[in-house]
């Protein structure tokens, strides 16, 4: 009898997981841990210098330090991003004179790439952080191939593959619970195409204490993982067949740089005009698998 209760125990357990997993509701990752012995380093940077290394990192669409650029509800510029202490750390504040001259008052942070560096096909990459605190922005690390906004009807020609997104810190709710998700044709209305965004929780603290999120990208599918255990997996749209490169960022959500209701909650306002928080990265590596050789490309085309 024993038996039998534990088992419909362990079967409801098994239901309100999967239900959760398809409505939102976020869980602990439960599946196996990722095997490293497969891969070999192609890409690592451990932030360990005095200032950001342009070898390996360019400001995302454009956004260095002479030039801001309007995303959502905030700006993007490469005076927020900062190496010390062994770690790279993004800011995200309001400045009511911007960074340079001219530039308007609002919520400043920054979004870096690998675009003209290291673009990469298939592989396992990894970031070990601590995510944002604050009402109203995210931070994130994602893959992207800037043909991906080519509409094809599959995402083979490249995706957006968001292996950690931190919305949810202002959300007393499950406050600790990060996403992975991945889109394909583009970002306009009907063609852009998305999974559900996978919700999960970690062991430990999400924004005081490091964590590591990752991807292993092969042929066949998507594996993500947290702190090295296997969370999702999926092969929507059929994987990117197409080498691509790494960003880091953070964004305010609203519109024509004015904060508002987004994903993350109410606009980040709400927080007041003196607040300020860190995305902070301890590293960034990207591995091919040993038997296989990665496809790294140069490339010069412009967003979409």
């Amino acid at each position: 009898m024993k038996t039998f209760f534990t088992n419909i125990i362990s079967m409801i357990m098994s239901a309100l997981i999967f239900v959760g997993s398809i409505i939102g509701i976020p869980s602990m990752p439960k599946g196996n841990k990722v095997d490293m012995s497969k891969f070999e380093l192609t890409f690592s940077d451990e932030f360990n210098g005095k200032k950001l290394d342009k070898t390996k990192w360019t400001p995302h669409l454009g956004s260095d330090s002479k030039n801001t650029v309007m995303r959502h509800g905030g700006y993007w510029n490469l005076s927020m991003a900062e190496v010390k202490n062994g770690c790279l750390t993004i800011r995200t504040k309001y400045l009511k004179n911007g960074v340079n001259k001219g530039d308007p008052a609002g919520w400043y942070s920054c979004a870096l790439d690998t675009s003209e560096f290291f673009n990469q096909k298939y592989g396992y990459f990894e970031i070990r952080c601590k995510n944002p605190i604050g009402v109203g922005h995210w931070s994130a690390f994602w893959l992207l191939n800037w043909e991906m906004g080519n509409v094809t009807g599959n995402g083979e020609n490249g995706a957006e593959i968001d292996i950690l997104e931190s919305a949810f810190s202002g959300k007393s709710f499950l406050r600790n619970r990060i996403s992975h998700c991945v889109h394909y044709d583009g970002y306009a209305f009907p063609d852009h195409k998305s999974t559900i965004a996978r919700q999960y929780l970690t062991h430990n603290n999400p924004y005081t204490e490091f964590n590591t999120y990752s991807v292993e990208w092969n042929e066949d599918e998507y594996i993500f993982y947290i702190n090295g255990i296997e969370s999702y997996r999926t092969d929507f749209g059929g994987t990117s067949k197409k080498p691509e490169f790494m960003i880091l960022s953070v964004e305010v959500g609203g519109a024509d740089g004015k904060p508002g209701r987004s994903w993350a909650g109410k606009s980040f306002e709400t927080m007041g005009m003196n607040y300020q928080s860190e995305f902070v990265i301890d590293y960034v590596r990207a591995y091919q698998y040993k038997d296989k050789t990665a496809e790294a490309t140069q490339t010069s085309a412009e967003f979409f």
